[in-house]
Formats: structure tokens, sequence, C-alpha cells
């Protein structure tokens, strides 16, 4: 089943969703199944899209106009793709930047996937960051602390990163957590995957 999900940022009557009532209805999204918000882009409140999510099942698939109509900022945005793919439930933006989301395409399932690493990636940093003693020994330039690790998630990052010619490899590693070493045993310069990247990714 199709759902639409609108949103305007004005509760005053001031803005109209008529322009993405007609792009959802025109890529086959039956009236009844269309749900609007009147809020802000940074307000938590948001009970339609809570209520439409709540009501979606798996081999649904969530539809928004463009992505920022779905998102209150980035975490929200990353956590709510992967809630949906947890589920089963595909999503598909119309236009803008993120219309290349379209987990009913195999390029588009590339890019959930991204979204979806990016959450799991999310998650390791703030495990990470509460663990003071190591954040402390950092910020003093001490190299002492947990040592460095690779994970399902950062391999993920690493090979969609890797696979732009514009990344530059000691940005990504200090992003990462990483060494260089530890980049290169898993992911090559073009993004394939290596045998410890290979492994890694078998075993979770």
């Amino acid at each position: 089943m199709l759902i639409g999900y609108m949103r305007v940022s004005k509760a005053d009557g001031s803005q109209s969703t008529d322009l993405q009532r007609d792009a959802l209805l025109s890529a086959g999204v039956e009236e009844q199944n269309l749900y609007e918000d009147q809020a802000s882009g940074r307000k938590d409140d948001r009970p339609q899209l809570a209520a439409c999510i709540k009501g979606m099942r798996s081999g649904d698939t969530l539809l928004v106009w463009k992505l920022d109509r779905l998102g209150r900022d980035l975490r929200h945005l990353v956590n709510t793709v992967h809630d949906l793919t947890e589920r089963g439930i595909g999503l598909k933006v119309l236009t803008g930047e993120g219309a290349a989301i379209d987990t009913t395409t195999a390029s588009g399932k590339l890019v959930f996937g991204i979204f979806a690493a990016l959450a799991e990636f999310e998650r390791e940093l703030i495990s990470e960051r509460t663990k003071a003693g190591l954040a402390s020994a950092r910020a003093r330039g001490h190299k002492g602390g947990r040592p460095y690790k690779m994970t399902p998630a950062k391999v993920r990052l690493a090979m969609a990163a890797m696979g732009h010619k514009e990344t530059k490899v000691g940005v990504l590693c200090e992003e990462l957590g990483i060494t260089r070493q530890t980049l290169y045993r898993h992911v090559s310069p073009t993004g394939e995957l290596r045998p410890d990247g290979t492994k890694l990714l078998k075993s979770h």
C-alpha cells in the first residue's frame, strides 16, 4: 500500500499542502491514505506522522514530496529512515535533493542502506562519546584508550565514501575514528570490499 505524508510549516493556514497533495495523488496514493501535519520543521510533536508510521505494515511504501517534509533535523530523519527499514517499510521521495531515495529501485535501496548505516554509526558515536575518560584523553592528544575499531556500519560508510573521488581519506578516517591502515584493510581506494571487510560484514 502507498501512504502519503504532507507537512506545512505554519498552522495558521498561510501555507497550503496543495502542491504536495497533487504530487502524492499523481504518484498513486489514494486520498484516504494521505496524512497531514501543520508544524514547524523543528517541532517534535507531529501526531499525523506518528499515526501514519504506526499504522504502516511490512511491504507498504511511505511517499513524501520532499525529504525535508519527513525529518525535523538530520538525526530525526536518519532514525526515522532506519526504523522504517527495520520494519520492512519502503520510502520514496518524489522531488528535491532526496529524490534518489526510492526503495522500489536498486539504486534507491543503496541510498536507503546508507541511511541505515548512518543511523547505526550515529548510535556508535553516542556510545563512544559517553566514555569520558577516552574523550578526555583524545582532547589532550593522548593515544591511549580503546583501540581503533572497525564496525559493519563504518565499513558501509567507508565503501560509499571511497567511491567518490572528492573524498579525503584523512578526513574520512578522522570521522570514523580509525587509522588509514585499518581503513585500507577493509576497503579499497575505490570503495570495494577487501577480505577483512567481507569477513566483518558476514560475521554480523
